[in-house]
Parts: structure tokens; C-alpha cells; sequence
């Protein structure tokens, strides 16, 4: 797998044959990726407000987002391989569940905790 990561900046021929070097380059990429993610949320959730109604729908949402952001923007200006079918909604609604559940709705709840977001600042705030 991080073979494949580092396969983004090195081209797939070259990642598949590397080292050690190559793997933690993949693993890199992939953790550096992730919390970019993760601090764009954290700086934009006190800012919009619409974020605070519910946790588990924008931690899906927030999924959904990386997603897309990841498929249409982030690979296709690396060096990977095309892809010719970039839309598979079949596999794109796995793919939004997997990630909300086991990402998206663990950091939309540590924001809520940080940010001390509770129930009664929602209900001011939609009032």
C-alpha cells in the first residue's frame, strides 16, 4: 500500500521497485494528507456555524468531501495512472460510509469536544 502512495510523487514503475526509503515516503504522504485534512476542518468548524448541527451527518458529510476533494482534485495531479472511470457511485457510497464512520465522525466529535460545542449552544444558535 505505501508502495502505491509513494507512487504519486515517484510514478508507479519506480515505487513498486523501491525500498524501505519508498515506504516511508507512501506513509508520509499518506499522514500528511490525512491531517491536512483534519486541521482544514479544525480551522474552518468554529468559523461556520452550520457545522454544528449534528455530529455524525457533517462526519459523513466531512467524508464525503475528502472523497470527492481526493478523487477529482488530489489524484489526478499525481503520477498515478489515470483512472477511466473516476465516478462509480456503487462504490463511492462504500467508500463515504467507510470513511465517515472510521474518520469522519471521530473528528467531527473531538472538534465538538475541543471547541466545547453542547446541545444548548446548538439550540442558541439555530434560535
Amino acid at each position: 500500500m505505501f508502495h502505491y502512495l509513494a507512487g504519486g510523487a515517484l510514478g508507479l514503475d519506480k515505487s513498486m521497485t523501491g525500498g524501505p526509503g519508498v515506504e516511508f515516503l507512501g506513509l508520509f504522504f499518506h499522514y500528511f494528507i490525512a491531517m491536512s485534512f483534519t486541521i482544514f476542518f479544525f480551522v474552518i468548524f468554529p468559523r461556520l456555524k452550520f457545522l454544528w448541527f449534528n455530529k455524525y451527518l457533517v462526519g459523513i458529510l466531512y467524508a464525503v468531501f475528502v472523497n470527492l476533494t481526493m478523487r477529482f482534485i488530489v489524484l489526478p495531479l499525481t503520477a498515478l495512472p489515470k483512472n477511466t472511470n473516476p465516478f462509480l457511485l456503487s462504490r463511492a457510497y462504500i467508500d463515504w460510509i467507510l470513511l465517515g464512520v472510521v474518520l469522519g465522525i471521530p473528528i467531527v466529535y473531538n472538534a465538538y469536544k475541543y471547541y466545547k460545542v453542547e446541545e444548548t449552544s446548538i439550540k442558541k444558535t439555530a434560535a
